[in-house]
């Protein structure tokens, strides 16, 4: 059997992406760096992640050289692929039907419930390692109301959820979808098919404003 994931839990730390990288050479492949609080959490396209200390999840997975079968430097989106996919199967394992809006971003309905920032480094044309960091809104009720399409895992079922034994499972699902999916060709493809297939409004037809 495969050894569960090493799971860090950290109080308060600048975001879980930079903490990882400064520990990078003493993180197990698939080990999980978590934080109760980041003071500087980081979005895509330099946004900030804000999250409430201690009601959800902001965590970051560490792949390195022996967990990435060599992907190409041209082939790392199958990184986000895999990890948005993990996020989607986790929350339909809650009950919350939950899809992708590109790149992955994850919605359910027209609310984002998780954000992610994938960083990679890379040696000559393939991946040296990856840093996969996740923020997932799990019990907080209350958003900033400058946030303008929030909800949570609480929002939606109205259920609290143990963040702790939520990770547990996360870690699980995307280490399965590794085992799966990353190490072959096939695998891949299949990976990519069942990421388009949950697309958020995929085939739908939407009226649009075109601005000058």
């Amino acid at each position: 059997m495969t050894k569960r994931a090493d799971i860090i839990w950290l109080g308060e730390v600048d975001s879980t992406n930079s903490e990882a990288r400064r520990h990078i050479s003493d993180i197990d492949n698939l080990s999980v760096v978590s934080a109760l609080s980041q003071s500087q959490g980081r979005g895509q396209m330099g946004n900030t992640w804000s999250s409430a200390p201690g009601e959800n999840l902001t965590f970051s997975i560490v792949m390195k050289s022996e967990g990435l079968n060599a992907i190409r430097a041209r082939d790392q989106f199958v990184l986000s692929e895999a990890a948005a996919l993990t996020i989607v199967e986790f929350l339909s394992g809650h009950d919350i039907q939950a899809e992708i809006k590109w790149p992955n971003d994850i919605y359910v309905g027209n609310r984002k419930i998780c954000g992610m920032l994938i960083e990679n480094s890379l040696r000559g044309d393939t991946i040296s390692h990856s840093i996969i960091g996740i923020g997932l809104n799990v019990n907080q009720r209350n958003f900033d109301i400058n946030l303008p399409n929030p909800t949570s895992m609480a929002i939606v079922s109205g259920n609290v959820t143990d963040i702790r034994k939520a990770l547990e499972e996360i870690t699980d699902t995307f280490r399965s979808i590794c085992e799966t999916m990353l190490a072959s060709s096939e695998g891949r493809t299949r990976l990519h098919s069942l990421y388009l297939s949950r697309l958020w409004r995929l085939d739908e037809e939407h009226s649009y404003v075109e601005t000058a």
